[in-house]
């Protein structure tokens, strides 16, 4: 079928309606960063997570802002796509150090509080609240945990018991006209699908599950049209 245009712009194709919110995830490390020359300074001020962030990198914790501290908080920023790149221990940069914090203690065992359901079958898993997903075959664990990038504030991506009911491996938005490797739809215009920024990076999609491409792809080729899908939890400063 040919493309024509659906309500609120948004293009009909093969019959299915995709909705603004998540089409795409725009890449945000253009969002409050101040531009290039802010990006490339070290801020001498003190954050509010000045502590916190001092003992997970293992520093002197005295609250207070150092060159020392700045350098390793920029290249923890660098590492993980945290914007602005300025090594200021700020709220974004502490709540990512904790999402880490709970991805790492999942480790072989996402599903240890079995909040994703076990009498599914096949099923693809999205923990909101650690940023995780995984695929499981009962209480069988298929692949996975993998980090992923979900809903930013306002575009939050649906919680609930949903179905994988199209796929598009070569997926480009109609709307923001950017590529969505990868793209297995299971809400709306909300989908699994590559992203080429680090799962960290803040403020996160609007609506799809974003993936490493690596991850992306595996998933292509583990799961299929009707496997199930459950999202659950809340991101963590949504």
């Amino acid at each position: 079928m040919r493309n024509t245009r659906g309500t609120g712009g948004v293009r009909v194709r093969r019959g299915l309606v995709l909705s603004v919110a998540a089409l795409t995830a725009i890449p945000a490390f253009v969002i409050g960063t101040g531009g290039s020359a802010q990006a490339a300074s070290c801020t001498k001020s003190t954050g509010p997570y000045q502590k916190q962030v001092e003992k997970y990198l293992h520093l002197k914790v005295d609250g207070k802002q150092s060159s020392a501290d700045c350098k390793a908080i920029r290249s923890f920023q660098s590492t993980y796509g945290v914007t602005p790149t300025i090594g200021y221990a700020g709220p974004v940069t502490w709540r990512t150090m904790q999402t880490l914090t709970a991805q790492k203690a999942a480790g072989k065992n996402p599903n240890k509080a079995k909040k994703c359901p076990t009498n599914k079958g096949r099923i693809a898993c999205v923990d909101l609240t650690r940023q995780l997903s995984w695929i499981q075959d009962g209480k069988k664990l298929k692949f996975g945990p993998v980090p992923v990038r979900t809903g930013r504030d306002k575009y939050e991506t649906r919680t609930g018991a949903k179905k994988i009911y199209w796929r598009h491996k070569n997926h480009v938005s109609s709307i923001y006209h950017v590529s969505m490797p990868y793209s297995q739809f299971f809400d709306g215009g909300q989908a699994f699908h590559a992203v080429g920024v680090k799962m960290w990076n803040p403020p996160g999609s609007h609506g799809c599950v974003n993936m490493r491409t690596a991850d992306a792809k595996s998933y292509w080729n583990l799961l299929k049209n009707g496997d199930d899908v459950y999202v659950y939890g809340r991101k963590p400063g949504t």
